[in-house]
């Protein structure tokens, strides 16, 4: 065994009198989909619902051996490392001050304050992530506390590599396969390293939102690069730039190995399992199961070990969700309508709706125009191939139109 393995191992049993391993469980729907056998590592189920309590416990734990006078610690997170973080604090009876943007959610927040109770204070500052790190890091400088860094630390690297240490002692023999979601790095890196490391013969597949694709732009530039932007909807994984040290074990990937799972793509797979396996996934956390259906010809007849990395959802945004899910399946449509400013065109317009095409928005855009008024309309239906009968019937009826669903200007004014 190897120094790495050694303290994964050691961090893994150090857990135990705080929390159980997260359960291992073969999922019969999944497996009877794709041929295979597959497993879900449920961190989801872990006491914070994320494996971000591994990596904090165990820098926390570690620093506080190294260096016992220290007892400020600071970070920064809008979730899941939050509470993490909280639940450390909690725990060694240590000061923490935790930075989150003013657009926090108040669910996420109050979860932050009822792992951490009186030993953590909260402080909302930027509107972006970026802004509450810079302020959470000159403030850490100024009082002289410890910077707890969410993924980008070896000490959370080997926390979160107790992930392997539980599959590894669960399972008589090692998966085909592992399926990682990929953020910041801490969670991928710990793994791969751990059964590298072990000589277990497993392939890897990383999976990356979309809009944060940091290891796709680090392997293809050699070097941890910063992203012009980030889609902050997988917001448990959705960073701007993968950490040194992660990249460090991360930087011999290959490419191919890397998929990107996009944004609403993602909130079918949240649907789904909701409706069928009754669990609650983040979007985070429904990653790698979201990219199955890309593996399914690779992994069929084989174990594969799907990581669901949290269950923070907050069911406020399930609309939102339920609204993405039905965009990216074909499903709803937004249309600008341009709506004849006479007796019966809406008359007109409603009869060319099949039976299971139902207006879920209306609102007229343009309410001066003499002639014709243009018309926001959201249409929900059952099978997508019934849109391009409803747009010929438009067409052909004098009801000029146009589809904006995917054009994110407008969208982003209109809807």
């Amino acid at each position: 065994m190897t120094a790495f393995t050694d303290a994964a191992r050691a961090a893994c049993a150090a857990m135990r009198p705080l929390f159980e391993p997260t359960p291992l469980q073969l999922n019969d729907y999944l497996s009877e989909m794709y041929d295979a056998r597959i497993y879900l590592k449920r961190e989801d189920l872990s006491p914070v619902r994320s494996y971000k309590i591994r990596g904090a416990v165990t820098a926390m734990s570690n620093r506080l051996a190294s260096d016992p006078e220290q007892r400020n610690f600071v970070c920064a997170s809008a979730g899941n490392h939050a509470q993490g973080f909280a639940f450390a604090c909690r725990h060694f009876g240590v000061t923490g001050e935790v930075f989150m943007p003013i657009t926090t959610p108040q669910q996420k927040i109050d979860k932050t304050r009822a792992f951490g109770g009186e030993f953590v204070k909260i402080r909302l500052t930027g509107d972006y992530f970026d802004q509450t790190l810079q302020a959470a890091q000159d403030h850490c400088a100024a009082i002289g506390a410890y910077f707890l860094s969410p993924f980008d630390d070896p000490d959370v690297i080997i926390g979160q590599a107790s992930v392997a240490v539980e599959i590894e002692a669960e399972m008589d023999t090692p998966p085909d396969m592992v399926l990682l979601p990929v953020g910041g790095g801490g969670l991928s890196a710990g793994v791969t390293r751990y059964f590298n490391e072990t000589g277990a013969d497993i392939s890897f597949r990383y999976i990356e939102p979309l809009g944060g694709a940091s290891l796709t732009v680090a392997l293809a530039n050699g070097k941890p690069t910063k992203l012009a932007h980030v889609d902050t909807f997988v917001d448990g994984a959705a960073v701007a730039q993968i950490g040194k040290h992660t990249f460090e074990v991360l930087k011999h990937v290959d490419p191919g190995h890397v998929l990107l799972a996009p944004e609403n793509r993602i909130c079918g797979t949240m649907i789904r399992l909701l409706n069928v396996e009754g669990i609650v996934l983040e979007p985070a956390g429904a990653l790698v199961i979201d990219a199955l259906d890309e593996l399914a010809d690779e992994i069929k007849d084989k174990t594969v070990v799907c990581v669901t990395s949290g269950g923070n959802f907050d069911f406020e945004r399930l609309p939102e969700v339920k609204e993405r899910a039905q965009r990216y399946a074909g499903l709803k449509k937004y249309l600008i309508l341009r709506m004849p400013q006479r007796p019966g065109a809406l008359k007109d317009f409603l009869a060319l709706l099949g039976p299971d095409d139902d207006i879920a928005r209306f609102e007229y855009l343009k309410k001066s125009a003499r002639n014709f008024g243009s018309v926001l309309i959201g249409i929900e239906t059952k099978d997508p191939d019934a849109f391009a009968r409803l747009f010929q019937a438009m067409t052909e009826g004098g009801f000029e139109h146009r589809d904006i669903t995917n054009d994110e200007v407008l969208a982003e004014f209109l809807i």
